[in-house]
């Protein structure tokens, strides 16, 4: 597997606690160029992935709907701001 696939398998939660791994190693300053090159590039891939997990997951949500005297009468896609 390599490692895009194995990004792509990724949860949302587990990308950012690694992607989040990433950004405090590269902070640390104890990393090699070579090293830091690699997770660099390995956290934009992280980061697009959470983006993309994000804006399906915004396409999901529904906003419930209210009738008149407050109780829900549906629901409907919520608008993108």
């Amino acid at each position: 597997m390599t490692e895009s696939a194995d990004i792509k398998a990724m949860n949302f939660e587990t990308a950012l606690r690694e992607l989040e791994t990433i950004v405090e190693k590269l902070e640390s300053g104890k990393i090699d160029l070579e090293q830091s090159i690699a997770i660099y590039e390995r956290g934009e891939k992280l980061k697009k992935h959470c983006e993309a997990l994000l804006k399906d997951a915004e396409a999901r949500i529904e906003k419930i709907t209210l009738k008149a005297d407050g109780t829900p009468s549906g629901t409907e896609p919520l608008q993108a701001q």
